[in-house]
């Protein structure tokens, strides 16, 4: 974890993943806790590569976030790059303090456009779990498996980029009305709960993606995004 210097107004952690990326038999595991209080942001260096996996094999990714009375966590990881024949299992668990606040933010773009990459065969599963006070108020499951370029061209269009985008606060339906300015056609969000507020964007690349992504993320955090997402 890197801390950068600044003027940063929260305390920023920088994780950075030294293997250069995943593979299939890898496994990562992260866990971060904002104490009552205190505020956090976390996000990553760079984006985080998946990359082809052997057959039968495939690569875990397990982040456990806790918030605590009164507190914040951002939880803001540049995209994830799906590679062609790439295998990943990850899930994201959260506790949140009644009062406290949870942004959670997931990118995942499917081979890079601009290359020519084309995700023909590869596995994706993408689990959330995320409580308050106990109770468990959000739950997701994505899937894909196989060919997944064929599958976004039929149930999303031909997108090459998706974001999921999570926001657990006392007065997360505030935000409602700005998150979908924000990200304009290019998705939906809904007011799952009291309290709950969740969107999913899509777009042809990672680059059309960040357009809406970027000012969705400055609406619910209320600050402007760490400087690795700028660099």
């Amino acid at each position: 974890m890197l801390f950068p210097h600044g003027f940063a107004r929260t305390l920023q952690a920088v994780s950075l993943n030294t293997a250069g990326g995943v593979t299939g038999g890898d496994r990562f595991h992260i866990s971060a806790e904002a104490e009552a209080g205190a505020a956090l942001v976390l996000t990553t260096q760079a984006a985080e590569r998946i990359y082809r996996a052997q057959p039968g094999e495939v690569g875990q990714v397990r982040s456990v976030l806790t918030v605590g009375p009164g507190a914040r966590l951002d939880w803001l990881p540049q995209e994830t790059i799906l590679y062609d024949r790439a295998a990943l299992d990850r899930r994201l668990e959260a506790e949140v303090a009644p009062d406290g606040q949870l942004l959670a933010v997931e990118p995942v773009i499917f081979g890079r456009h601009a290359m020519g990459e084309v995700v023909e065969s590869g596995h994706l599963s993408d689990l959330w779990r995320i409580r308050r006070g106990g109770e468990l108020v959000f739950a997701d499951n994505f899937r894909l498996s196989g060919d997944i370029h064929t599958q976004l061209g039929r149930v999303a269009g031909g997108a090459g980029a998706m974001a999921s985008l999570l926001l657990v606060a006392p007065d997360a339906e505030r935000h409602l009305d700005r998150l979908r300015m924000a990200i304009g056609l290019q998705g939906g969000a809904s007011l799952i709960r009291p309290g709950v507020l969740f969107a999913r964007c899509l777009a042809e690349d990672g680059f059309l993606l960040r357009q809406s992504l970027l000012p969705a993320i400055r609406t619910l955090s209320g600050e402007d995004l760490p400087k690795t997402w700028m660099l």
